[in-house]
């Protein structure tokens, strides 16, 4: 019996950049497959590995910058992202993050999580993945009011 294998129309490449700092373990910066690109959790970590001063509005400000370099690396940008996942050592600093988040999701606001955890890498306060379409095609936005369902 033959394992399964990828269809020849789908393609998985590895995405890594200078731009931002090396994965910190066995894993990449992100992974394109076909259109798809799922960024690796990013900390505010500047591209020699150290965690940025100044918190979490300046960790987040900067695993944002990181994430603007792997799309424009896997030949996106912002508009592309689709998902985000947001993780905070504290939960109290959402609405200093969401200021800052704002600044970086600009033209359209993806779809998110965000959640407290008990601890980050590196003593890190903020971690952001992604997931994004590249070469997506903008369709707008749909609103629906239920009172008027």
């Amino acid at each position: 019996m033959n394992p399964p294998t990828i269809s020849n129309s789908l393609c998985r490449k590895i995405i890594n950049t200078s731009g931002a700092p090396s994965a910190i373990g066995p894993y990449n910066q992100a992974v394109l497959v076909d259109r798809t690109l799922y960024i690796s959790g990013q900390l505010g970590m500047n591209t020699s590995g150290s965690l940025v001063e100044g918190g979490a509005v300046k960790e987040a400000e900067q695993a944002l910058e990181n994430m603007g370099h792997i799309l424009a690396a896997a030949g996106g940008g912002y508009k592309d992202v689709i998902k985000t996942t947001v993780l905070l050592k504290d939960i109290n600093n959402f609405s200093e993050i969401n200021q800052i988040y704002s600044k970086f999701f600009t033209d359209h606001e993806p779809a998110r999580a965000a959640f407290q955890v008990g601890a980050l890498p590196k003593g890190g306060e903020v971690e952001i993945e992604a997931v994004a379409l590249i070469g997506a095609v903008d369709v707008g936005s749909v609103f629906i009011n239920r009172g008027s369902l």
